[in-house]
């Protein structure tokens, strides 16, 4: 692509204009161009700036599973210099409402599948528009027309994308990504996956998560690739498509994985069409990265944040078997820290505090922009990493969840991945109990999916792990708390752990 197409706002046109009869998207059986998409995305941009006579810095916001008019609206934010706010549809309308607050958005647009939710929101909005439906009383998004082109802004520093962060530590944080950090972050997913235009994409994840939309989907869209977009993820759903569709990439989280592993399909689901299976977001198991790879799948893992918009460290299929259980190396758009509780920089093999810098970081958070997160250009991410000789980072844990323990650290990633190992353990946690003497002991959260008993579950850990590590309590659940973003709640657990009876020994 030409320096002057690098622009998010050039990208679909850009194609359109090359290539305009190729697929852009294969969306619930209708094929979509790269000509159709940019008509979209121009029909938008116009009618946000004349008809609306929304100003560059207004915010839209969309409420609903994955649509093409989603994408079509990023990039019409895109061409008028305005800010794109997609919203999780897993939170209730109090979080919703404490988001549209925050960032003040002049147009909701509402897709048929969240109109119950969007009518129970008490903000009050200049615009309410729909997508897919009828009979709600609020005007739709116009249609696409024809030979409709669209001007493109310039200035790679504007905001453009609003993205609201998973709220683990308190209430949701918008970080403001620029047009530039989407344009860095598809050139770090293009040299992660080796991505060209003849790939093609499945985007099962939900695009108002920052991995959904620009681990792979963006991307895709930005060297003019095909994306197959799925309103939501059905393991059933995703197997079947993956076979009618061939796709030769796709991103899907730890859960989503397992999901798909444990369908009645999932034995004789052609999956040779992918080159590879990206995943992260969370520890992922050895024994899942095994069962991929035993049907011909290599897993990669990305790691990143929201703030990162969100790729930072990755592994290449060159090394998916070789750092197995790794989280790769810098992006080739990233600088990457390891940082001790001191402040200064690990050594090798010295577990530190992940900081990220790079065109891609966020510029901080909307109405927030001096956060403590972000200090001199770098993020603080709140992880704990490893980063050995070979410039390969091992993922250790978040620093909250770390328990430290007669003043060692116990990481608890490290007990799970061993937990999981065990076929009989289907979801596991590790979090810390309060201790008089020892300040805090490890306790188990399992989700059993066959018998298993206590002393069975501690054996696990003999001779593998110090003493001090192994689990002092094992608390049987029928399904782990999960935040909206659908990572294991350990915040929760740990207000449960406070509030429940136990006795710890050592």
């Amino acid at each position: 692509m030409s320096d002057s197409a690098l622009d998010p706002s050039a990208w679909i046109q850009h194609h359109a204009t090359k290539t305009p009869t190729r697929i852009a998207l294969h969306y619930e059986g209708e094929q979509i161009t790269y000509r159709d998409l940019a008509y979209s995305v121009a029909t938008f941009a116009r009618f946000f700036a004349q008809d609306l006579k929304l100003p560059a810095g207004t915010r839209i916001a969309y409420l609903g599973a994955n649509t093409p008019e989603e994408l079509a609206l990023l990039f019409a934010c895109a061409c008028n210099a305005q800010v794109f706010v997609p919203l999780n549809w897993r939170l209730e309308a109090p979080e919703l409402d404490a988001i549209l607050h925050d960032c003040n958005p002049s147009v909701l647009i509402v897709e048929a599948s969240c109109l119950g939710l969007a009518q129970t929101l008490r903000v009050d909005l200049p615009h309410r528009l729909t997508v897919g439906a009828s009979n709600t009383g609020w005007p739709a998004l116009p249609l696409p027309l024809a030979n409709m082109t669209e001007e493109h802004a310039g200035d790679l520093d504007r905001p453009l994308l609003l993205a609201y962060t998973s709220g683990t530590t308190g209430s949701p944080k918008g970080a403001v990504l620029s047009a530039g950090a989407l344009m860095s972050n598809a050139r770090n997913s293009i040299h992660m996956h080796g991505l060209v235009a003849s790939d093609r994409v499945l985007t099962a994840l939900p695009l108002f998560h920052v991995g959904g939309l620009n681990i792979q989907t963006s991307p895709a869209l930005y060297v003019g690739a095909e994306v197959i977009l799925l309103p939501r993820f059905e393991p059933s759903r995703a197997l079947a498509t993956i076979a009618e569709l061939h796709p030769s990439l796709a991103v899907l989280v730890p859960a989503t994985l397992q999901a798909m592993l444990d369908h009645p399909s999932w034995k004789h689901t052609d999956l040779s069409s992918l080159r590879t299976m990206t995943t992260g977001s969370t520890d992922v198991p050895p024994a899942l990265i095994h069962a991929w790879h035993a049907r011909g799948v290599p897993i990669i893992q990305v790691y990143g944040a929201t703030e990162t918009a969100p790729i930072a460290i990755y592994q290449r299929l060159d090394e998916a078997f070789s750092t197995l259980g790794a989280i790769g190396r810098a992006g080739q758009e990233t600088e990457v820290r390891l940082v001790n509780a001191e402040g200064r920089d690990c050594a090798v093999d010295e577990p530190g505090e992940i900081w990220v810098r790079g065109a891609h970081v966020a510029g901080g958070y909307w109405n927030q922009l001096q956060a403590v997160s972000f200090t001199q250009g770098w993020f603080r991410s709140g992880d704990v990493a490893l980063c050995d000789a070979q410039g390969v980072f091992w993922f250790k844990d978040r620093i909250k969840n770390v328990v430290i323990s007669g003043g060692e650290n116990i990481y608890p990633a490290e007990l799970e991945r061993i937990l999981l190992e065990h076929p009989a353990i289907k979801e596991a946690a590790i979090v810390g109990r309060p201790h008089p003497h020892w300040g805090a002991v490890p306790v188990a959260f399992v989700v059993r999916q066959a018998p298993i008993d206590r002393d069975d579950i501690v054996g696990l850990f003999a001779g593998r792990v110090a003493r001090y590590k192994i689990p002092q309590e094992i608390i049987a659940l029928d399904a782990l708390p999960r935040t909206t973003f659908g990572k294991i709640d350990h915040a929760s657990l740990r207000h449960q752990i406070a509030v429940l009876p136990g006795a710890s020994t050592r």
